[in-house]
């Protein structure tokens, strides 16, 4: 399996063409919705094979801001324990809970844990930035940021400057678009 595969597969499964508004306000002319890819067996083994290889060997955690984040670190973690790799998966929710296991996190992060910060689609990059925030307040550290697709071309700078990597499996340019980040 290879890119190109997972390429083609965000393509026809993925991507739509239309008149579109993007969470930010801003107006496109294409929209990916890689959940489509990710929840489908052949995605998300497509998906693991370009992904688990970039994720550092010293990587115990993975996860991020929920949804995007979350079947992106699900399917991870599931497919490296079949691969004898074990990460440890959460996700950080949007707001406070208030009742049960309290605060924002929700899954198996541990202070001092080393992690990737996980989402399907970026285009300004905010998501996982917070989400790297969070996972630093409860101790532990935000090593990379791993999107399956980067639409805008922005999220790398923007995680630079706060001291993490960051690793696009697909961009905007390799689905045939130019980049949107606004």
């Amino acid at each position: 399996m290879s890119k190109a595969e997972l390429v083609a597969h965000l393509r026809e499964h993925s991507v739509r063409t239309g008149d579109f508004t993007l969470k930010s306000g801003q107006k496109s002319a294409w929209f990916i919705d890689s959940k489509q890819t990710m929840c489908r067996p052949e995605g998300l083994l497509l998906v693991a094979d370009e992904a688990l290889p970039v994720i550092p060997d010293d990587i115990t955690a993975i996860g991020g801001l929920t949804l995007g984040a979350d079947p992106v670190a699900y399917g991870l973690a599931a497919v490296a324990a079949t691969r004898g790799r074990a990460l440890r998966s959460f996700a950080i929710r949007k707001e406070v809970k208030d009742h049960g296991v309290s605060g924002r996190l929700a899954g198996a992060l541990l202070p001092g844990d080393k992690v990737v910060i996980t989402e399907d689609t970026v285009t300004r990059g905010a998501s996982p930035l917070e989400a790297a925030r969070v996972v630093r307040e409860l101790g532990a550290d935000p090593v990379m940021i791993l999107v399956l697709v980067d639409r805008g071309g922005t999220c790398a700078a923007l995680a630079e400057a706060e001291g993490i990597g960051f690793h696009a499996l697909v961009t905007a340019i390799d689905l045939g678009f130019d980049y949107e980040g606004a």
